[in-house]
């Protein structure tokens, strides 16, 4: 592409940047203009690549023909339909792709436009759920500490982390949190799955003690990742599985981010075993090319909602861009992709050598502790006094000015790269990322 082809932004004020220090950025602003397979391009046509997935969304690439022919083909044809009370064919085929990838029993897809839409969406699906079954009385929501789930009300509630809450007030009511599983002192520098925190789900027991049979459901990430990657130990999401049958409430899975193939299966919930009654995804859905998102629920919890009044709309919830046209064909050339190559399969067959490769960052000036899983990895930076967050932003703006994109959340350097990552792009992670460990003090 020539230079001069690409955009350049002709002002910064009007965008209000999101989860962005805009003032800091827009007097030292560093821009994205195009992207094609594992990279990004600046304006200035400097190579970047790419170690984030975008923000864990883009698991096939950047630029991928199939999709973006078939968002083409899609808006000469239709460019929007309502799905309030009428339907348009293509909605149907995305869902029943939809369903094929999800666990079995999973078989019912409602669709949103981002994981935050997905997260308030499960959540009001389960509250429905139980007054259909007879079970009014449970309006009580559990979440966990350090959860993510994304920015609505809802979703932000049941997550748990501060700095998401503290400027809004008072959130939804009826609200618990799970303790966090996060616990360097056994687990530091583990390879997959910890060892230690099992019994942590068993605060679940505590808290149906308090509240009796008020609780309606219990939403969890099954791999943290906004937070700073927390890996569920073993036997954790077995327990936590076990007292939420035990006591009937529902367990919401927030997949968002491990969703089609991060993690080597379809879902989180197929790699670790441990199925939930709700699954919340967005993100890899589309390959993030058109904004989509989704919500799969069990056959129990949608017959209840749908069988439990004879006539009239069952679900007073939706909105106007659930199942649009352009994001529907974008999520079915996506799940094209995802099988055609293999994309979990080929995210497993990089998993040793990534985790290897992040391991060797252990010992890397100010690394406290390393965790990785599937393709995902986090290294812990230790925080500079009275300055939490500062070290790890230094390393981003470190590697980004040499040609590789990161993510950092507080002290924590988190990696997701597209699951089309070979072992070249591997090495030049890490090596660009331990560079900038050393230079930044």
């Amino acid at each position: 592409m020539n230079e001069l082809s690409i955009p350049r932004p002709n002002n910064l004020d009007a965008f209000w940047m999101p989860y962005t220090d805009n003032k800091y950025y827009k007097d030292t602003p560093r821009m994205l203009a195009r992207a094609v397979g594992m990279h990004y391009y600046t304006p200035e046509n400097k190579e970047i690549l790419d170690g984030t997935a975008g923000l864990w969304c883009s698991n096939a690439g950047h630029g991928r023909r199939e999709i973006i022919e078939a968002i083409q083909r899609q808006a000469e044809i239709l460019d929007f339909a309502p799905t309030f009370n009428l339907g348009h064919p293509i909605a149907f085929e995305a869902a029943a792709r939809v369903a094929e990838l999800t666990p079995p029993g999973l078989d019912h897809v409602f669709f949103t436009n981002s994981g935050s839409e997905s997260a308030d969406t499960a959540l009001k699906i389960a509250l429905a759920y139980q007054r259909a079954r007879g079970q009014a009385q449970r309006v009580r929501l559990v979440g966990r500490e350090r959860g993510y789930h994304g920015v609505g009300f809802g979703g932000m509630s049941v997550g748990g982390i501060g700095s998401n809450r503290k400027q809004f007030g008072a959130m939804l009511p009826y609200v618990d949190h799970l303790p966090h599983t996060h616990d360097p002192a056994r687990n530091a520098y583990t390879r997959g799955q910890p060892a230690h925190g099992w019994e942590l789900a068993n605060q679940l027991e505590n808290l149906v003690t308090l509240h009796g049979d008020t609780i309606a459901a219990v939403m969890v990430e099954p791999l943290a990742g906004s937070t700073g990657v927390l890996i569920p130990p073993v036997g954790y999401l077995e327990r936590l599985r076990e007292l939420c049958t035990k006591h009937g409430i529902l367990l919401i899975y927030d997949e968002v981010i491990t969703g089609f193939g991060r993690i080597g299966r379809d879902f989180g919930s197929e790699r670790l075993g441990v199925y939930p009654d709700i699954m919340t995804m967005a993100k890899g859905l589309t390959n993030a090319a058109v904004p989509m998102g989704a919500v799969a629920v069990s056959d129990a919890v949608h017959d209840a909602v749908v069988h439990g009044i004879q006539n009239g709309i069952e679900l007073f919830h939706g909105y106007t861009y659930s199942g649009h046209p352009l994001a529907a064909a974008a999520a079915i050339a996506t799940m094209n992709i995802h099988r055609a190559e293999d994309l979990p399969g080929r995210a497993q067959a990089m998993e040793g050598y990534f985790e290897d490769a992040a391991q060797q960052m252990r010992g890397q000036p100010n690394v406290v502790d390393v965790r990785n899983f599937g393709l995902v990895a986090g290294i812990e930076l230790a925080p500079r006094d009275g300055q939490p967050g500062a070290r790890a932003m230094d390393v981003f703006r470190r590697c980004f000015d040499d040609g590789l994109l990161i993510r950092v959340t507080g002290d924590i350097v988190a990696l997701s790269p597209p699951l089309i990552i070979e072992k070249p792009h591997v090495d030049r992670i890490f090596e660009t990322l331990s560079d900038a460990l050393r230079v930044v003090a």
